[in-house]
């Protein structure tokens, strides 16, 4: 395992990524496939742990950072949307509720949670019911203004 200080919970194609073999963060996904999309790129997602974010299997406390961008749809489709983002299942509250204690849990004292959100199905309001963590700061971004990025710091 690399000696990272940064944790990518759920990588999916690393798709905001500068560089997207980065080994200053240890690339964590349940998910790894290679396919070509129906636009003929080539898409893969290749995690170096492939585990799943409500589960993690690192001692607590073990990162300064930690990047949280789950699933967000929940549609039912195999398209392509979900080939790139994958799908919450019914039970996404409790998922959703879960990857954030993890999160917390693998977490350093006075590290950052950086939270990615689309808004496709579900509004940011309701997700935000699912941690009693108090984010700090968010910006909404994207084509529609419907992704935001949230921070969140580990209280010391």
């Amino acid at each position: 395992m690399k000696n990272a200080n940064i944790l990518d919970a759920c990588c999916g194609g690393k798709m905001f990524y500068f560089n997207k073999d980065d080994d200053r963060v240890l690339f964590q996904d349940i998910r790894q496939l290679e396919t070509t999309l129906c636009d003929g790129r080539k898409f893969e997602i290749k995690p170096d742990i492939q585990a799943d974010f409500t589960n993690m299997p690192y001692p607590d406390e073990s990162f300064s950072m930690v990047v949280l961008d789950p699933p967000h749809l929940t549609t039912k489709s195999d398209g392509w949307q979900k080939i790139k983002y994958g799908a919450l299942d019914k039970d996404w509250r409790d998922m959703l509720a879960k990857g954030f204690t993890e999160c917390f849990r693998v977490l350093k004292k006075g590290g950052f949670l950086i939270f990615k959100w689309n808004e496709t199905n579900i509004k940011v309001s309701e997700i935000l019911k699912l941690t009693t963590e108090k984010p700090v700061f968010g910006h909404i971004s994207g084509k529609r203004a419907n992704t935001h990025w949230i921070c969140f710091v580990k209280e010391n």
